[in-house]
């Protein structure tokens, strides 16, 4: 035996297929990729064995689907899109501020050399021009046909004048970072508008798929609520007949009210961060965050109202990236001031 062989670590039978695997799924050789997965299967499961259950135990059900076809396939049809929903979240984009630098990058390039090869031609034409959605006092401005328009200058605009640039560029990515953006180290990229990091879904939740995770809380609300009461139509009826599986009907029962408190408790959270324009990362971290310090806690510098709020959550097309920037101490004056009841009469809260 060499000394070469007596130092090389030993391989177990289990090596050679493993290696095979993941030449053939090269995204399980990643850790946590293989976590992600497994947490996406799980979730699958365990929807599937409530359904399962209840379809399996209960023989009314099934008499009750001849009678009335509707009533099943209405709770099946939500099971299905609560599924589908969960996918599209977890594999959609949350606005990475890689890509938005990218896309304003390019097609600044692309819309100045058309402008300057086509002078006459309009510098907001179909094929030359990207509209990038700014709040507040800088309304929508066009980054087609201006060749100083970059990234770094858009990014500059949206802070105080005399921010320093060390506090707005990630010391990971090194690139400028729009305000409520963050860098996800499970990601290990910058999050444009980022809220969390669910790792049930394998994803990060931000500005391109918060309205996907939101409506995938209330998909999986309902779903968790209507399954709940079917297994309590069917404890009431036959909880004296067979003792074994009502036992585990119970058991699956408590599980499922603590995920449907849970799951309702989220979903009230994300309610109230969309009506007042507010991430889970902003108001967890608020006074970590370089550019709320100075800001009151009762004040939500991001919030144009209950009205325009929800349009931008709901109607704001996912092709645009949408910056907000800092409110000037006026604004922050204005939103500090206390409610009156003209205000009231008014809808300022709207």
């Amino acid at each position: 035996m060499t000394i070469a062989s007596m130092c090389s670590p030993t391989r177990s039978p289990w090596d050679q297929p493993m290696d095979r695997c993941f030449r053939i799924f090269p995204c399980l050789a990643d850790p946590g990729r293989r976590s992600s997965l497994c947490l996406k299967l799980a979730l699958v499961t365990i929807h599937l064995i409530y359904a399962g259950v209840l379809f399996l135990f209960d023989g009314d059900l099934i008499e009750n689907t001849k009678k009335e076809p509707w009533y099943t396939a209405l709770y099946l049809l939500l099971f299905v899109v609560t599924l589908i929903q969960y996918f599209a979240t977890s594999l959609s984009s949350p606005g990475y501020v890689l890509d938005a630098m990218m896309t304003v990058n390019d097609n600044t390039n692309v819309a100045y050399k058309k402008t300057s090869e086509t002078s006459s031609q309009s510098a907001s034409s179909r094929n030359g021009s990207f509209v990038v959605s700014m709040e507040g006092n800088q309304s929508g401005r066009s980054l087609s046909g201006s060749s100083t328009t970059s990234w770094s200058k858009l990014v500059a605009d949206l802070y105080p004048l005399g921010s320093p640039i060390r506090t707005w560029t990630c010391t990971y990515c090194n690139v400028e970072q729009p305000p409520r953006a963050k860098h996800c180290h499970d990601c290990d990229k910058c999050v444009l508008q980022f809220d969390h990091h669910c790792v049930w879904l394998g994803n990060c939740i931000g500005q391109g798929n918060h309205c996907k995770f939101w409506w995938y809380l209330f998909e999986d609300t309902a779903l968790c609520l209507w399954t709940g009461v079917l297994y309590i139509s069917y404890l009431k009826a036959h909880i004296t007949s067979v003792w074994w599986q009502a036992a585990i009907l119970i058991l699956l029962l408590i599980t499922l009210s603590v995920c449907l408190i849970f799951l309702l408790l989220l979903l009230l959270f994300h309610s109230y961060l969309i009506l007042t324009n507010q991430t889970t990362f902003e108001l967890v971290r608020r006074r970590r965050i370089h550019y709320l310090r100075g800001i009151p806690e009762r004040v939500h510098p991001f919030s144009g109202g209950v009205r325009r709020n929800l349009y931008y959550f709901c109607c704001a097309r996912s092709a645009v990236y949408r910056f907000e920037p800092l409110p000037t101490p006026s604004e922050i004056e204005e939103r500090a001031r206390p409610y009156t009841c003209s205000d009231a009469l008014t809808c300022r809260c709207c």
